[in-house]
């Protein structure tokens, strides 16, 4: 692990990376430390954590608002790809991650720092993301990873703090571990390591519990074009303030809940817990569209793309050379992505109940059983002979031997 003279730091205020300033300065000889933070919409006043970062040693406190970027850029392309890790989890946080390894490279190239910085400990993923995208990005610039190295408990980290005059207002800190941003929030670590213990209502706060919800349900429709959510009931929004609209109106019937084992890069399981109300639904109705609109070998082909987009984000692959491949392949498919969904919220359920498109390859004619039927019913046993003939031909040559 190499040595640096000035360093841009991601930084988010809290006890690690802001202990990490002066261990960088006093352990490893760094003479600057320039922070970034990232304003990802995590609905959080950055202008104190700007301070911060000044009080405890950095020459320069950065603040980069990039939550328009993150969404059109991101989460957008997720969406289209319908991306579920393990099935489950819509990568609310894992998309965030290639976006500030981003800004940390553009940052160090801009103010000529030899390396950048961040508080990752060497047993989570966000390491990983942050470690690969910005070698990617730029190979020639070191990675730092004081928290990863430095051995300290969180209350030695406080006590080292606190010899170069950082302080901590709060000495004891809640066992949740959580990040969040406009796409959801994450909480693991404290009482959730036991698998069989049952969250409580304190750790949400962007969807209400069951017995808060409204007592009516509700009715969303969603619109898309070309696979990107355009519209909510007919409104065309802009991207932030679609997916700000929907997070409240999908959270408050307490849709977006999600508890989960899941396997980590490092080889570790982890219990995690997260919301992401306007995320899974846009997930939902975005591959119900598709239904309607795509052809059935183009379906499930995507389905293995997805999984293949899926772990490349969680993986911290935004920027490998598969990544744009993918990428073409699903854009491709999205031309005729374009109708509205309509989703009905009810008590921490979403369910799609309508459809429609002016793409759709859905014929009423040939489905319906009624008598618009246009269906050629005798076409159906020539079908079936060649259909089957394989399997008859089987048949015959080893039923005699079974």
């Amino acid at each position: 692990m190499g040595r640096a003279k000035k360093v841009v730091l991601a930084y988010s205020g809290g006890v690690d990376t802001s202990v990490c300033i002066p261990y960088l300065m006093h352990e490893w000889g760094v003479e600057e430390v320039i922070t970034l933070a990232a304003d990802l919409g995590q609905g959080e006043e950055l202008k104190p954590i700007q301070e911060k970062a000044l009080k405890c040693g950095a020459v320069q406190s950065l603040v980069e608002d990039a939550t328009e970027t993150f969404v059109t850029d991101y989460a957008f392309p997720a969406i289209c790809a319908n991306t579920l890790y393990e099935d489950r989890y819509p990568l609310s946080t894992a998309l965030a991650r290639p976006l500030i390894a981003k800004l940390l490279v553009e940052a160090a190239e801009k103010y000529n720092a030899d390396a950048v910085a961040h508080g990752c400990t060497g047993k989570g993923n966000d390491q990983v993301r942050f470690d690969v995208g910005i070698t990617a990005l730029n190979p020639n610039l070191k990675v730092l990873a004081p928290a990863r190295e430095w051995g300290m408990s969180r209350e030695e980290a406080i006590t080292y703090g606190e010899k170069f005059g950082i302080d901590f207002p709060v000495k004891k800190s809640s066992p949740y571990s959580i990040d969040r941003n406009l796409l959801g929030r994450s909480i693991e670590a404290g009482p959730l390591e036991d698998p069989m213990t049952e969250p409580t209502e304190e750790i949400y706060a962007m969807t209400k519990a069951i017995a808060d919800t409204p007592d009516e349900p509700e009715y969303v429709e969603i619109g898309f074009t070309k696979g990107i959510p355009v519209s909510i009931n007919g409104n065309e929004l802009a991207p932030v303030a679609l997916i700000s609209q929907l997070n409240e109106t999908v959270g408050k019937h307490g849709v977006g809940r999600i508890d989960m084992i899941e396997n980590r890069v490092v080889g570790i399981k982890s219990r995690e817990i997260y919301e992401t109300p306007a995320l899974l639904v846009l997930i939902q109705a975005h591959r119900d569209l598709e239904s309607l609109t795509l052809t059935a070998d183009v379906t499930r082909y995507k389905r293995g793309i997805e999984q293949t987009y899926s772990e490349l984000i969680y993986q911290g692959l935004w920027y490998s050379p598969l990544k744009p491949a993918l990428d073409a392949f699903i854009q491709q498919t999205q031309s005729t992505v374009s109708g509205t969904v309509r989703v009905k919220l009810f008590k921490g359920n979403a369910v799609i109940v309508g459809r429609q498109s002016a793409n759709s390859i859905y014929a009423p004619d040939l489905a319906t059983y009624g008598a618009e039927d246009q269906f050629d019913h005798k076409a159906a046993e020539g079908f079936i002979y060649i259909w089957g003939l394989p399997t008859r031909v089987w048949s015959e040559k080893t039923r005699g031997n079974l």
